[in-house]
């Protein structure tokens, strides 16, 4: 029942692989617990056995907690809606609110430092490659993944973005970006080439078989130039995201055209970067004003 859920949602609800992934995890956990209670069956589950399960979870944060009811109601939901269950047990459960922290963005001077931490090997001037095309486009780490070659106009230096719920969006490479994108795939041809895999559509390959690089690995080489370049070491694809609009922001964007850069649904999910750009006008303010 678990796996016809997970088929639903990746075919028709059109959830993103992530997302399929994650769900996975957490419906296998509980449905491993139940089983130990001595309840095997998901259609024998009720409402205080998934409260003593969510009771047992170690001290989970708002949002992972949230994530995880998020995939419990909408299995039991298709459980109940499917005619399986006469009553859909997570009917009496709450999701927690969620707080929304600032997102962390990397000022212009460490991002800097970052786009020129890699070297001049062809791993390095795939890492840039990848640096760039995620700082100049604020594209999710999971749609860098997805990038194929088809998906790069060179001459308008624009990139078609496929985001969540298969929605298309255009986004837009600097200058910056463009050399290293032009670097980078001469590389890769260089190196399809000794791996025998010319057909390769994806944009990023790896090294070892000239697969696709995935979301992981480009999560890694983030994380890796971050380390080198002295910033902190939990700066993540997502942080060059949150750069990237708070740097637009900073220089005078305009919110709508950089919710639509983002791929947000709702302009109130973007107004969260202006909390950030007014923040370092107050932090320059105090520090300028003579009387602030």
């Amino acid at each position: 029942m678990l796996q016809a859920w997970l088929s639903t949602m990746q075919h028709s609800r059109q959830a993103s692989p992530h997302t399929v992934r994650a769900y996975r995890s957490d419906l296998s956990a509980l449905l491993g617990w139940c089983t130990e209670q001595g309840v095997d069956d998901p259609r024998h589950i009720d409402t205080l056995l998934l409260r003593e399960y969510l009771a047992t979870l170690e001290n989970p944060s708002r949002s992972t907690t949230a994530r995880k009811l998020a995939a419990m109601r909408g299995f039991f939901g298709w459980l109940h809606t499917m005619g399986k269950i006469e009553s859909d047990p997570m009917g009496p459960l709450r999701t927690p609110r969620r707080g929304r922290p600032l997102p962390r963005a990397l000022d212009e001077d460490a991002m800097g430092k970052l786009l020129a931490t890699p070297d001049r090997t062809p791993a390095g001037v795939r890492d840039r490659a990848v640096l760039e095309m995620l700082y100049s486009t604020g594209m999710r780490v999971g749609e860098c993944e997805g990038l194929d070659l088809a998906d790069i106009d060179p001459d308008a230096g624009s990139v078609r973005v496929l985001g969540k719920g298969r929605k298309e969006r255009l986004t837009f490479l600097g200058s910056p970006a463009r050399r290293a994108l032009d670097a980078w795939l001469v590389e890769r041809d260089a190196l399809l080439g000794r791996k025998r895999r010319r057909i390769q559509t994806a944009l990023f390959v790896n090294a070892r078989d000239g697969g696709r690089l995935s979301s992981r690995s480009i999560a890694r080489i983030v994380k890796r130039h971050a380390e080198s370049a002295g910033l902190p070491s939990d700066t993540s694809p997502h942080t060059l995201r949150h750069s990237f609009a708070t740097h637009l922001l900073d220089h005078g964007a305009d919110l709508r055209v950089v919710q639509e850069m983002l791929g947000h649904e709702s302009l109130s999910t973007t107004q969260v970067y202006t909390h950030v750009s007014i923040h370092r006008i107050k932090e320059v303010y105090e520090r300028a004003h003579p009387r602030a």
